[in-house]
């Protein structure tokens, strides 16, 4: 299974890059097809991780993937899953 992955760890200060590059991944991973986007905003004190969870709960972006899922075993990772059909 493809997946693409983006780290955050540097953009953490820079709210329209990480918006910036959390709208360019989703839309690589519509254009390619990837089911799976793994995002690591990193565990820090939770702040930036907020702030991702944040902006892929807006309504227009949520409509885009199938599902948000926070790692359980790894705090400070995400992973958006798609859905495409056959």
């Amino acid at each position: 299974m493809a997946k693409l992955k983006l780290d955050l760890h540097g953009l953490f200060s820079d709210g329209r890059a990480i918006e910036s590059e959390l709208n360019r991944i989703i839309q690589e991973a519509l254009d390619k097809r990837i089911s799976l986007v793994e995002i690591i905003p990193g565990k820090g004190s939770g702040q930036l991780k907020k702030s991702v969870v944040r902006f892929l709960e807006q309504k227009h972006i949520k409509n885009l993937y199938h599902r948000l899922e926070k790692d359980d075993k790894n705090f400070g990772r995400l992973l958006i899953h798609f859905r495409f059909p056959s």
